[in-house]
């Protein structure tokens, strides 16, 4: 049956977690399966959808704006419609629903984080003239690995594993949009894994809101480790995951990462604050103490292992001391980067109702001092690798040098460095030669 969808244009507008991320390939794989073409620039497209975060206010204002600028670009010259076709996926769409049509009058249709299959459906109706077009699920039957994709790239892939979150930080709506956690088959997982490694991927990278609980919710008895470990003999020659709860990392992940050669050595292990007081405001359930006990055991195991981090500052009560908590954490495990925020309360979560607010001056000052800290320790850090040899997987010409490429070493950091057009999408040994304020510089090393 003829599609309405197919020789339309399309682009996606991603915010947000590599879940969102993912999802966006399968929405292109999806209209792309129907004919449409995906492009960069909302000039050119049909079709525009936004794969939304609520993480953040700033993510909202972010997109009522954007949306909002649809009305001023005028549709191609081209186009077989009479009008731009809208949609709003992911977190915001779960949570928001048919109230952003309200807000928007142009917006034409409104999917969930429980619903990506329904969108060409969806979009369909909106094409044919059906008016506003809105589904948002409470729950889902099918993960979102199950539908068709689209991959940035040929030699790397996203590979879900669990989706969903029982965790309930108190500053954090993720449960609430995308639902209670959920683990999926592991024979499901490794049959997909072996399908990529067949069809070229070099690099999985096995995602979830926490994939250390993987399994918890199921019968099967596959634990996180024992799936890396299954993954791992499919022939992938490197594997990472995100993102991982400090309270669920076991004995057993840090013996299977510190003894398996196809996982990176590299951990993003969000702490989020330093303080003891503030760790259990936030639901966190670990302490400073035994989070820097498991740092001590990934750096025992894996002297190399690279780590990262989110970080919060100026959540509701906290006080100097405490802050400079977070320095003084920040100072001891030296991660290679960290991602960091001033605390956003989102309506709904216990965070957002309590007191003691952080005023804006203060909030500014602090992540100020927070950056510059770690910017510090990550030109340390970065210093400290001359002379190593890394293996890189090489993902194109550095948009710095034309005459360079560009690669992740095992640690997911940057390298720039001399090499052939044919190198890309291939793992490369690369001896680093110096650093700049977040990259390495390196040359190839000759096999």
């Amino acid at each position: 049956m003829h599609s309405p969808i197919n020789g339309l244009t399309f682009c996606i507008h991603t915010f947000g977690c590599q879940m969102n991320k993912h999802d966006s390939e399968r929405i292109a794989g999806m209209l792309e399966a129907l004919g449409a073409l995906m492009v960069e620039t909302v000039e050119e497209s049909d079709v525009v959808v936004f794969m939304t975060c609520c993480v953040r206010e700033a993510a909202d204002t972010r997109l009522y704006g954007q949306v909002a600028s649809m009305k001023n670009i005028p549709l191609r010259a081209e186009s077989p419609l009479s009008k731009r076709v809208i949609a709003v996926g992911g977190c915001i769409g779960q949570r928001d629903g048919g109230k952003l049509t309200e807000a928007l009058p142009h917006l034409d249709v409104v999917f969930g984080t429980h619903n990506l299959g329904s969108l060409p459906r969806l979009l369909e109706a909106a094409i044919e003239g059906q008016g506003k077009q809105v589904e948002v699920l409470a729950a889902s039957s099918e993960f979102p690995t199950e539908l068709p994709t689209s991959r940035e790239h040929s030699w790397a892939a996203w590979l879900p594993i669990t989706i969903g979150c029982n965790n309930f930080c108190s500053y954090c709506i993720v449960p609430y949009v995308r639902g209670r956690e959920r683990s999926r088959r592991a024979d499901d997982i490794v049959r997909e894994a072996d399908e990529l490694v067949k069809s070229g991927v070099k690099e999985i990278m096995l995602i979830g809101q926490n994939v250390n609980s993987y399994g918890l919710d199921s019968d099967e008895g596959v634990s996180f480790a024992q799936l890396l470990h299954r993954v791992s003999q499919t022939g992938i020659e490197r594997i990472r995951f995100m993102t991982s709860h400090p309270k669920d990392l076991s004995d057993a992940l840090i013996d299977e990462m510190a003894h398996n050669p196809a996982v990176a050595p590299h951990l993003h292990l969000p702490v989020q604050a330093g303080s003891n007081r503030i760790l259990q405001a936030m639901n966190r359930r670990y302490t400073r103490e035994q989070y820097l006990e498991k740092v001590q055991k990934l750096r025992a195991a894996i002297p190399h292992i690279g780590l990262t981090t989110d970080l919060i500052v100026a959540f509701p009560g906290e006080t100097e001391a405490e802050f400079e908590d977070t320095l003084s954490l920040v100072e001891q495990v030296r991660y290679d980067s960290a991602y960091t925020f001033i605390y956003s309360p989102r309506k709904g979560t216990r965070a957002a109702e309590m007191p003691g607010r952080i005023a804006p001056d203060v909030a500014s000052a602090r992540i100020e001092r927070l950056i510059a800290l770690q910017e510090k320790i990550t030109g340390e850090v970065l210093a400290s690798m001359r002379g190593e040899i890394v293996q890189a997987l090489v993902e194109g010409v550095s948009r710095r040098r034309e005459n360079q490429l560009t690669g992740k070493t095992g640690r997911n950091i940057n390298v720039n460095f001399n090499g052939a057009p044919d190198d890309i999408g291939k793992m490369v040994r690369v001896r680093i030669t110096g650093a700049g304020s977040n990259t390495l510089r390196g040359e190839k090393v000759e096999e």
